[in-house]
């Protein structure tokens, strides 16, 4: 005679089996996007019940997946909101103590070696991309969070060809004044002192725009028309040599055109 087993009843802990059943639900409580932390076990949970479930199609499975991967998606974006909402109370104003003849600057190595025991502290890491483009050379700095987040910004620089430098020169001139920049506008570092070792309007005495600006409207650029692009680079050259005074004007002017 068969013995009959006794029926596992699921913990208060796991979710229902008629998550995994009702196709329109696609097996998630409604609380899993109000609490992504707490529930992507459950979702995980869910998506392990479907896989043992014969009657579960494929489309479930791949609801099922897609809700996943925006919980985790949530998660990574609020742990690098935290981390960088923690690590700018820490970030100090960098010493300018590059000089060149149109005045000081921070240099790069100084931004780095200040900035990277505190990055590594609360889980972030920059890496760079460099691209030689027709109009100049683009430098785009990536800054990572250890839990998958990442945000990063651009900046199309012309060859540095001041000093009678050559080629090669020229290059990494410009790529090292564009990582600076760049890394500045990621983590809004400011520097003691204006920054002005780059540009014609700085030598005219005119004062430009802080690093953080010039990231603000680098990112607006890049979401303009070509012409709007060629227009500004026409006008200002680059982003870092923006006259102050323009700033708020450019920035509207630059939002309305921007491709949404």
């Amino acid at each position: 005679m068969a013995q009959r087993h006794p029926t596992t009843q699921p913990s208060s802990t796991s979710p229902s089996p008629t998550l995994v059943n009702n196709a329109e639900s696609v097996g998630v409580p409604a609380s899993v996007e109000a609490h992504p932390t707490a529930d992507s076990t459950a979702i995980i949970q869910v998506i392990e019940r479907a896989a043992l479930n014969p009657d579960v199609d494929i489309d479930k499975m791949e609801r099922l997946l897609q809700m996943q991967e925006r919980v985790m998606d949530r998660q990574a974006m609020m742990a690098y909101s935290a981390a960088m909402a923690a690590m700018q109370t820490e970030l100090p104003s960098i010493e300018e103590r590059g000089q060149t003849n149109n005045g000081f600057y921070a240099t790069l190595e100084d931004i780095v070696d200040t900035v990277r025991p505190i990055l590594q502290k609360h889980g972030f890491a920059v890496s760079f991309r460099i691209q030689t483009q027709e109009r100049g050379i683009q430098i785009t700095g990536v800054l990572m969070h250890k839990d998958g987040h990442r945000e990063e910004t651009s900046m199309l620089l012309p060859a540095d060809i001041s000093g009678n430098k050559n080629a090669v020169q020229a290059f990494g001139s410009s790529t090292s004044y564009g990582k600076r920049y760049v890394l500045c506008a990621l983590l809004n570092i400011t520097t003691r002192g204006q920054d002005d070792n780059g540009n014609a309007s700085t030598k005219a005495g005119i004062k430009t725009v802080t690093a953080f600006q010039a990231g603000q409207i680098q990112r607006l650029i890049s979401q303009c028309p070509a012409t709007t692009q060629e227009w500004f680079s026409g006008k200002y050259g680059s982003a870092v040599q923006v006259p102050y005074s323009d700033f708020d004007k450019l920035r509207a002017s630059l939002t309305k055109r921007a491709v949404k």
